[in-house]
């Protein structure tokens, strides 16, 4: 009976592979949430483990699924960076060069003398190379390295089966290990935690304003609405009232039992209730000039909405906010309207009487319904607010992407290229930025975005494990211990060089942005998933993304270094 139970779900498992998948998922997160004292695994990094545990089953999910979900993380990350990404190039970024530099020449050296002090050859050592640093085209260049030595048959297939060897046993680890030293090593020996030093980046970043999460809202709003019954400007006009007190608007007029149209010429008298909208500063002054406050009025509710939109005015381009709310068109129009905020390339703009207007702003209003029909054509083009991703705009980014991926340019018969992640890293940051310009195109909710980000990396590393866990472990039955406790090192020396040699000769200070660089300089993904989760928001994308793309150009050619000096 156990036999036959067995054997039926083995054979369910080898046609569902997809059920270990979600599997490793699951059981994943729960251990990695599991904490000890201060350390925790995270569920990217439980998840590696788990599906290690799980290909026991000797059940393994198609390569293809590896290569979509990975493409959906990368690409979403880039696209959620791309503003911050472009705006932050500069000289600053020349640390981060030097530190994808500097962690490549590490790994190098590392391996090479662990290669001479052990006696390994050149296909286990350049399979020790693509595992403990976690960069896969390693294999390939070392591979093509190898059969330019003039071997016999026999020896270039021991060699490069040995690559492959040497690959298995030390990339589970590779991942491992990064994710420990980004998460929990480097914030120790920087004495600064990630999350504490992410939120201080993106205070700086908007400049002191106050980013507000689902669900939030200021205690003190800037606009609000009142009611007044009139007992002090009896027998004026609303308009002559409005300017009396500037930032207000009177929206609706009860008179008696009879709602009555709030027209600029409509005359107010003594008893009518009204009420009125604005600034918080205008409604105090209000306060002492109409009259006692109401509590409560049958009929006099109103419905306000907020609106964003897309600047294309050219005539206000250039101008600044006192040039533009003074101009005769916007003081015709601005009745019952109310600027609330002005957000550039995804970041708050301070409102002051000095902020210039650009192309590409977009514009938080505040009223009507009807006085928002009535404005915002004005302005430009409104942002319609929509739970559906815009898969035209996104499939064609990510088709760019891997398009990207596929060019390859040698250099002196060593090829170059990004690959299908760095591809697509490349793309979103591209897509990413030109949707902050054109807000009207590429809608994605923010949610899908962090789905495609959790979903895509905790199940490319679930993929990896049940692809290669076995592998690995039958190897290590085989050979002992000793190559894997080789790839420990070279996954760990060259990462704790670089933080000390981040820290103290590039002058590394926010720990958020330094384990961004960090994971990226090693091409480490699944560590980069995990300091953005204890980061909370993007602001170690931008090293990462910098430092990853000369990760997969320095690395690779590794391969060919590592065949030439061991």
């Amino acid at each position: 009976m156990f036999q036959w139970l067995s054997n039926w779900i083995l054979d369910g498992l080898k046609h569902s592979p997809e059920i270990l998948l979600f599997l490793s998922l699951s059981l994943g997160y729960l251990i990695g949430g599991i904490r000890i004292g201060k350390f925790q695994l995270g569920g990217v990094a439980g998840s590696l483990l788990v599906a290690v545990a799980l290909s026991v089953f000797g059940v393994t999910v198609d390569a293809g699924v590896k290569a979509v979900l990975f493409a959906l993380f990368i690409y979403a990350v880039g696209f959620e960076s791309g503003p911050q990404f472009f705006r932050s190039l500069g000289v600053k970024t020349l640390r981060e060069i030097f530190l994808a530099l500097f962690i490549a020449v590490a790994g190098f050296v590392t391996v090479v003398v662990l290669a001479k002090l052990f006696n390994l050859d050149k296909g286990l050592a350049a399979g020790l190379a693509a595992g403990g640093l976690t960069q896969s085209a390693i294999m390939g260049t070392a591979s093509d390295a190898l059969t330019q030595l003039g071997l016999s048959p026999e020896e270039l297939s021991r060699l490069q089966g040995n690559v492959t060897i040497g690959y298995a046993v030390t990339y589970i680890f590779g991942s491992l290990g990064a994710i420990i030293v980004c998460v929990n090593i480097l914030p120790k020996i920087m004495g600064r935690e990630i999350n504490d030093d992410a939120i201080q980046a993106e205070a700086e970043q908007l400049h002191g304003s106050l980013l507000l999460g689902n669900g939030q809202n200021f205690a003190l709003s800037d606009v609000t609405g009142r009611l007044y019954r009139i007992t002090n400007k009896v027998n004026q006009t609303v308009e002559s009232l409005e300017k009396v007190i500037n930032g207000i608007s009177i929206e609706r007029i009860k008179r008696g039992n009879r709602i009555i149209e709030a027209a600029p010429e409509t005359l107010l008298k003594a008893k009518d209730i009204i009420l009125v909208v604005g600034h918080r500063d205008a409604m105090i002054a209000a306060a002492d000039l109409l009259g006692e406050e109401v509590n409560s009025a049958q009929g006099m509710d109103v419905v306000m909405n907020t609106q964003d939109v897309e600047m294309r005015n050219t005539r206000y381009v250039g101008q600044n906010l006192t040039q533009v709310l003074s101009s005769d068109e916007v003081m015709k129009l601005k009745h019952g309207i109310y600027l609330i905020a002005v957000h550039r390339d995804g970041q708050p703009l301070p409102l002051n009487n000095d902020m210039v207007f650009k192309l590409g702003d977009v514009i938080t209003i505040y009223g009507t319904d009807g006085d928002l029909r009535r404005v915002v054509d004005r302005i430009g083009a409104p942002i319609t607010k929509s739970e559906k991703t815009d898969w035209i705009f996104h499939g064609l980014g990510l088709v760019v992407g891997l398009i990207i991926g596929l060019i390859v340019i040698r250099v002196s018969d060593i090829p170059i290229t990004l690959g299908a992640g760095g591809g697509a890293l490349l793309s979103g940051l591209l897509f990413g930025w030109y949707r902050s310009l054109h807000q009207t195109v590429g809608n994605i909710p923010t949610g899908a975005v962090q789905l495609l980000k959790d979903f895509g990396l905790a199940g490319f590393v679930a993929v990896v494990g049940l692809s290669s866990g076995l592998q690995a472990i039958n190897t290590i039955k085989d050979q002992g211990l000793s190559l894997f406790l080789i790839g420990v090192v070279v996954t760990l020396l060259p990462m704790l060089l670089g933080i000390y040699f981040g820290k103290y000769v590039l002058g590394y200070k926010n720990s958020a942005v330094f384990a961004g660089a960090l994971a990226g300089s090693r091409s480490a993904n699944p560590a980069f998933g995990e300091v953005l989760n204890k980061a909370g928001n993007s602001t170690p994308t931008n090293s990462f993304a910098i430092t990853y793309a000369l990760a997969n150009v320095f690395l690779t050619l590794l391969g060919p270094l590592v065949v030439a000096f061991v």
